[in-house]
């Protein structure tokens, strides 16, 4: 192609793109196609956005019951986001899951492979104390279910470990075993991404069962390894 080649074909070039009556503007930057991490302001908003939603919710028993709402503890930038079933008497009167009996033997348990609870960040399935401390029923696993899930992708979690049968079911169903499918790595998407996910016993259920925390201190080791070959920073 010769010079004047060139240049008429960059002319009717030139032209073609003025036909269409749009400006165009040409820089020589590279595109940046990756999305940058929200701010600790966005995630915070996003974080109250979904307590006050949960707040508003109308025709719940377990809310019409409790004292007030059990939302989250730890650290919101954790990579590790812990869920369990719900709040029991204590975490009612404070406010904060995790506190009672089961809470105690949970920081022993993350003691145990070097973890300081306030380097989590920990919520339950349900946000409101059952009555009497039973078991939430399939209809309200489901119904918070959608919360949980808000709460996961805003949290976004390296890994999310889940203690206990409800937090299984309300991301996998109810038609599987916690015995069977505790200690293997999972994966749940949600929002389109992709979570690396464990199941492991419920610290309550460990502390009427205490044969079973040799399982859970395998699922501990597990836990453990994972955070190391991922190089977190816990």
């Amino acid at each position: 192609m010769t010079v004047k080649d060139k240049n008429q074909n960059d002319n009717m070039g030139q032209e073609l793109i003025n036909s269409f009556e749009i400006d165009y503007i040409f820089e020589s930057k590279p595109i940046n196609r990756f999305k940058n991490k929200p701010t600790i302001e966005i995630i915070e908003s996003k974080l109250n956005d979904l307590k006050t939603k949960i707040e508003n919710i109308s025709n719940c028993e377990l809310k019409n019951n409790a004292k007030q709402i059990v939302f989250n503890d730890g650290n919101f930038k954790s990579p590790i986001m812990i869920v369990g079933e719900g709040p029991g008497q204590k975490e009612d009167e404070l406010g904060k899951p995790f506190v009672g009996d089961a809470g105690q033997l949970l920081n022993k348990m993350l003691s145990a492979i070097n973890i300081k609870r306030d380097n989590v960040y920990i919520t339950n399935v349900v946000n409101y104390r059952p009555p009497n401390n039973r078991k939430p029923e399939q209809a309200e696993i489901n119904r918070y279910s959608e919360f949980l899930r808000e709460h996961i992708s805003i949290i976004d979690p390296k890994i999310l470990i889940l203690m206990g049968s409800t937090a299984m079911e309300a991301l996998f169903g109810s038609k599987i075993k916690i015995s069977k499918e505790r200690g293997i790595w999972k994966e749940v998407i949600i929002n389109n991404k992709t979570y690396s996910v464990i199941i492991t016993f419920h610290p309550a259920y460990l502390l009427r069962q205490a044969d079973q925390k040799k399982y859970s201190w395998a699922d501990l080791k597990i836990i453990r390894k994972k955070i190391d070959d991922l190089n977190l920073k816990i």
